[in-house]
């Protein structure tokens, strides 16, 4: 579901023409809500009184409300709700006829900016932002974080926002957390700098709580501070300790070592602690995960301060200190165990910290799988448009990406690897669904034929996936079998197959085999992966194969980069094949006994007309 990041949405329509427009969105989890006078309308709730009333009630349950109505109207309906852009839910406006998909109300934080442009794609519609980040393509430094879980902090967000605008110089000092936001176009095309410059504006990243003296600015240039997550709080205590106890403890280490609460990543124990009710609250309440290691692990790890009475009590030296590291996969602490008790509050607590390298970002991360089909942008469906131009991240073969390039948008990571890397794209992809991202892989013609679902979820089979974790989503694509086929006419109207010639991951002898049984079959046959630089044979191979068995003027045709600017197209026979260029972006299509050329058309009966000649 393209459109998850923003659930739940809302759609509301006041006409028959508005409700068919937004009706093509409901596949996507949206609910569309319409007044009684319309009647009927499938896939679609109807609401009683006021329409103000209605939004009203909206409004408190939904992240994302989409009117099909006039912008005026829409204005007066929602201005009384308005509050902050930090908490209003994202306001889109699509006009009746679906031509148009206005972002009105938070663009950024709300995420109003990105559903109108995911909106816009699957409508075929024009979107339009009217924000500085989004016109001109640079950070939206209120947002910059969301992607990789940061926690925002203080700030002038306003004036540093509008010193991005007006592309002035803005400081980066940063710590902690990714760096992979540093890759994007918006970066590289915006005033941001790595260098520390004074009384220059600034973003800070970084889990501290005051800024470094050697990065202090003049108390009148505006700054904002980003917290990755990457403190892990590894945490002894006796059985029975009080949550209040916990907190407190957790607050007072922070506080001496000038850390923010905000940039905690989660707690870290004992496997014996794991039903500990002061723990498990906290961690409920606050939204930390609670990762739990047994004694054998956390003996393993060494640390400054072990105890043996400790050691005596649950089997291993070190709970908190051997937690914290094992959590943040570090080698040092970075604040060794404090020990807490308090009169008013049952139990005792030890407190340890580790900085992880990773942040967590606290997101459940999606891979979708994208066919991109011949790469012409109106040979790509709206779809699976939406669902690159929604990804945190595209991952694909570099021809691939500079086919798609106006789907892609200055905020995201863009990694394009070589063509013989297509298992080091799949592991890349899988690391960073799993780490939290969503992920956009893609692949010609439809990523699940010959592409990289495949190989993707064999990846992911492998690691030992529970089919549920990272999220997978697979847009079908336009196969190179069907483009060559629909530049031909209709060359597969009867039973057909394809099969690939290349023997780098398939034996030719089971290809071999693949091929007699199509060709004795009378199957339209498509060949892919016909010829490489060395690999030559293969196809020679396979039209000794085919001519055993087929007439040696068969049709066939050869279609190279079909769709593409570079595109050629050959008709010729079964015994003529070799005379025609062919290679790696090569498709052949070899017709059945019934298949025939008129012209530049290649036809393959399917039996409707007996007397066609």
């Amino acid at each position: 579901m393209i459109l998850s990041e923003v659930q739940p949405i809302a759609a509301i329509a006041t006409t028959p023409t508005a409700a068919k427009t937004l009706q093509k969105l409901c596949q996507n989890g949206i609910t569309l809500w319409v007044p009684e006078s319309i009647g009927d309308v499938r896939g679609t709730k109807v609401y009683t009184g006021s329409l103000k009333t209605h939004v009203a009630e909206l409004w408190k349950t939904h992240r994302g409300l989409i009117f099909g109505l006039a912008t005026g109207a829409v204005v007066r309906l929602i201005a009384p709700l308005l509050q902050h852009k930090s908490c209003d839910p994202a306001v889109v406006v699509v006009d009746e006829t679906g031509k148009f998909v206005i972002s009105l109300c938070s663009g950024h934080q709300g995420g109003a900016d990105k559903l109108t442009q995911t909106i816009a794609r699957l409508l075929k519609a024009t979107p339009i932002l009217t924000g500085t980040a989004s016109t001109l393509g640079l950070p939206a430094v209120d947002i910059l974080g969301n992607p990789f879980g940061w926690q925002k902090g203080v700030g002038n967000w306003t004036e540093v926002s509008a010193a991005v605008a007006r592309n002035e110089p803005v400081q980066v000092i940063q710590e902690a957390g990714s760096t992979l936001w540093q890759s994007t176009a918006s970066f590289q095309n915006s005033s941001l700098t790595l260098e520390t410059t004074p009384n220059t504006p600034a973003i800070y990243i970084t889990p501290r709580s005051l800024v470094r003296a050697r990065h202090c600015l003049a108390s009148h240039t505006p700054s904002i501070h980003w917290h990755p997550r990457v403190l892990w709080l590894g945490i002894g205590c006796e059985r029975g300790t009080s949550r209040e106890l916990i907190e407190s403890a957790i607050t007072q280490v922070c506080q001496e070592y000038q850390l923010v609460e905000q940039a905690i990543a989660g707690i870290a124990t004992i496997d014996l602690k794991a039903d500990e009710v002061g723990l498990v609250e906290l961690c409920r309440d606050r939204n930390f995960p609670l990762q739990t290691f047994s004694a054998d692990v956390l003996r393993s790890v060494t640390v400054p301060n072990p105890s043996k009475i400790v050691d005596a009590e649950v089997g291993t030296p070190s709970v908190a200190e051997a937690a914290a590291l094992c959590a943040a996969k570090a080698q040092n602490l970075l604040v060794a165990k404090q020990i807490f008790r308090a009169a008013e509050f049952q139990g005792a607590v030890t407190v340890a910290i580790a900085l992880a390298e990773q942040e967590y970002t606290g997101r459940t991360g999606r891979l979708l799988l994208v066919g991109i089909g011949p790469g012409q942008l109106d040979q790509i469906t709206p779809a699976a448009q939406a669902a690159i131009a929604s990804a945190d991240a595209v991952i694909g073969y570099s021809l691939y990406i500079d086919l798609i390039a106006p789907l892609l948008q200055p905020h995201q990571i863009i990694e394009a690897l070589p063509i013989t890397q297509e298992r080091q794209r799949a592991q890349r992809a899988i690391s960073l669904a799993q780490w939290g991202l969503t992920v956009a892989v893609i692949s010609s013609g439809d990523i699940g034929i010959y592409g990289m679902a495949g190989l993707v979820l064999e990846e992911l089979l492998l690691q030992g996936w529970d089919g549920k974790t990272p999220n997978v989503e697979v847009f079908p694509g336009i196969t190179a079998m069907q483009a060559a086929a629909a530049r031909l006419g209709a060359p597969l109207m009867h039973d057909f197959c394809a099969i690939s010639l290349s023997d780098l991951l398939t034996p030719w002898e089971v290809i071999e085999k693949r091929l007699h049984a199509a060709a004795q079959a009378d199957f339209v046959t498509a060949l892919y992966n016909p010829r490489s630089q060395t690999r030559i044979q293969q196809l020679t191979s396979a039209i000794k194969i085919f001519l055993q068995y087929r007439n040696p003027q068969t049709p066939v045709a050869v279609v190279r980069s079909a769709y593409r600017q570079d595109e050629q197209i050959t008709l010729t026979t079964l015994e003529k094949l070799l005379d025609v260029p062919v290679d790696m972006l090569t498709t052949v299509l070899i017709g059945n006994q019934s298949t025939r050329t008129q012209g530049d058309w290649m036809i393959t009966p399917r039996g409707y007309n007996a007397a066609l000649p």
